[in-house]
């Protein structure tokens, strides 16, 4: 699975209106979702909470693709990550890594 860096920015003053207009529009954009996608993320999210030690692990719904992403992860059982980051990727999850963490994208259908 290929991982691409990206520049992310704090919210700095505005952390906590940021994090309410996120959780708004993840809302929104889940509606565009169907139950099977939605648990296929949940899945997913379980799966990373096994192979992964993260302070927190969100599920976010976005226009183009449902985005997992993990706070300040370490990995805990690195055979079984790289099997399953091997069916995801031929799947089209594809994974980012910034700052603040890891995500994996979910490619909407």
């Amino acid at each position: 699975m290929q991982e691409r860096e990206l520049e992310t920015k704090s919210a700095g003053y505005y952390a906590y209106a940021a994090a309410r207009d996120a959780a708004q529009r993840s809302y929104i954009a889940s509606t565009h979702y169907t139950e099977q996608q939605k648990v296929r993320a949940e899945r997913m999210k379980l799966a990373l909470e096994l192979v992964y030690s993260a302070k927190a692990v969100h599920i976010n719904y976005r226009d183009r693709f449902i985005a997992i992403k993990l706070d300040r992860p370490t990995v805990r059982d690195r055979r079984n990550l790289a099997a399953m980051e091997g069916d995801w990727a031929a799947a089209g999850v594809v994974k980012r890594a910034t700052a603040q963490g890891i995500i994996y994208r979910i490619p909407k259908k």
